[in-house]
């Protein structure tokens, strides 16, 4: 009885993998249009800011060269948490010849729950943007008037005053990126957008944003200048998992900003129980999403 048992799981796992793998790859990824992925091995990862130096001074003739004091900035942390999910397929199921119709239909089912699951903890980065009860290194939320530099002062990565999607705002949102983005000495950086996430009820607004040559919303003879100056490159997303219908986004192209970190891909499984008889099929994650230099990211709730 035992051999049987064991070898039950077996005549059923090529087919429950490849209905596995299959649905798997049904549904196209959204959160990896928002977050560069990396590969870990440890439990978490660490990403230390710097807090670099200032402007040089001038040095008077017969004069010390000056000397200024650098170090670590903000500490931001990725902890690693595993996911995972199993069914349970009985011996007499597989007896009655009904085991491998069931074990695909579930297989499937949990494809699906695993990548439902990627997606909405990753999307829940930005849900929580606004969120001062999500917060990071430097003690404030995602996208805030008020980051502290590490060195004394503030800045910000959102609108002074929210707004909805448009063309004025997304204007204003590239040259708050371009004016208020410095290095934590406040120094002049060179940092893009990249490209824009918003929700998809706003995937026709967008659409019209980036795509019009003139300005769509206004009457004047005038280019769109969104468009003409491809001041946002990579366009727009639409991401499928945020909550806000107004909220939108700005990536941009600092190379340390939302990070997805895989410590280990979703993997299926099999085994069997000796006392039930029932075979098990699990599938499983452990993966952490985040912010590392909020400089990444440029933000706007909504004007509601």
């Amino acid at each position: 009885m035992t051999v049987a048992s064991g070898s039950f799981a077996k005549f059923l796992w090529p087919g429950v993998e490849t209905a596995y793998g299959v649905s798997y790859k049904e549904y196209p990824e959204e959160h990896t249009q928002i977050f560069e992925t990396r590969n870990s091995s440890r439990a978490f990862e660490e990403a230390v800011g710097m807090q670099g130096f200032g402007l040089v001074p001038v040095k008077t003739e017969g004069a010390a060269i000056s000397a200024e004091d650098t170090g670590q900035g903000f500490i931001d942390r990725f902890t690693h948490v595993t996911y995972g999910l199993m069914f349970k397929i009985t011996r007499e199921l597989y007896e009655d010849g009904l085991a491998p119709t069931e074990a695909v239909k579930r297989a499937k089912a949990l494809a699906f729950s695993i990548r439902q699951t990627q997606e909405t903890v990753a999307a829940n980065i930005l849900n929580r943007a606004f969120n001062s009860s999500y917060t990071y290194g430097d003690g404030k939320e995602l996208c805030a008037d008020d980051l502290p530099y590490y060195s004394g002062g503030t800045w910000r990565n959102e609108l002074s005053t929210s707004a909805d999607l448009s063309e004025a705002a997304v204007e204003q949102a590239c040259i708050d990126i371009a004016t208020q983005f410095k290095s934590d000495k406040g120094l002049t950086i060179a940092v893009r957008p990249k490209k824009l996430v918003c929700h998809p009820s706003e995937m026709f607004e967008a659409e019209r944003l980036f795509k019009s040559t003139l300005q769509y919303d206004s009457a004047n003879n005038a280019v769109n200048a969104v468009k003409h100056s491809k001041a946002v490159p990579g366009g727009y997303v639409v991401n499928h998992y945020l909550t806000d219908e107004d909220a939108w986004f700005i990536i941009t192209d600092i190379p340390d900003g939302l990070i997805h970190y895989s410590r280990r891909a979703p993997e299926f499984g099999m085994d069997n129980e000796w006392d039930t008889e029932n075979a098990r099929f699990k599938a499983t994650f452990r993966a952490s999403w985040g912010c590392a230099d909020k400089r990444g990211v440029f933000g706007s709730p909504g004007a509601a």
